[in-house]
């Protein structure tokens, strides 16, 4: 690699940290999506909705913040595997309790999709694939065990369902 390249590498680098770091600072400004100040009547579906997606949303952030490895390559897979995860529990949240039939489908391909995704992130670096398990697509409130991790709930899968 030459000295032109080897410049770029790193001016691309630290761009893309700088950006990570930015958006992170951004993200967890309480202000910009602390849906437990809205003022709800009804403390029912929606508030376990806005409560699940917070959750997903803080955990994705502060997993994203990474110290920075020295390969880029790394750093990449390690803030956006959490990124994809949080995406993956946010889906999870619209599944239980969403109506809209449609934004539930785009939903269960966002979860199948961010599954891959993830995989094929830490295949690129050499890393193990994470254990093989059937993406959660059907979900419900009323199914959903108290204090179980949404990416692990598997109870209403529909095993005729096409992917």
């Amino acid at each position: 690699m030459n000295l032109w390249s080897s410049r770029k590498s790193m001016a691309l680098a630290a761009t893309i940290l700088a950006t990570a770091g930015a958006c992170a600072a951004f993200a967890n400004d309480p202000s910009q999506h602390d849906h437990s100040a809205m003022q709800m009547d009804d403390a029912g579906p929606e508030a376990a909705y806005l409560a699940e997606n917070d959750a997903a949303m803080n955990k994705m952030m502060a997993d994203m913040e990474v110290k920075p490895s020295g390969d880029v390559d790394r750093d990449f897979v390690a803030m956006m595997t959490p990124h994809h995860q949080g995406a993956i529990e946010m889906a999870l949240a619209v599944l239980k309790y969403g109506k809209n039939e449609q934004l539930k489908r785009i939903a269960q391909e966002i979860i199948v999709d961010q599954q891959q995704e993830i995989a094929a992130m830490k295949l690129a670096i050499g890393d193990p694939l994470p254990p093989s398990e059937a993406a959660p697509t059907q979900v419900s409130p009323e199914t959903t065990p108290t204090g179980s991790t949404p990416s692990k709930t598997m109870q209403g899968m529909d095993p005729n369902m096409k992917m």
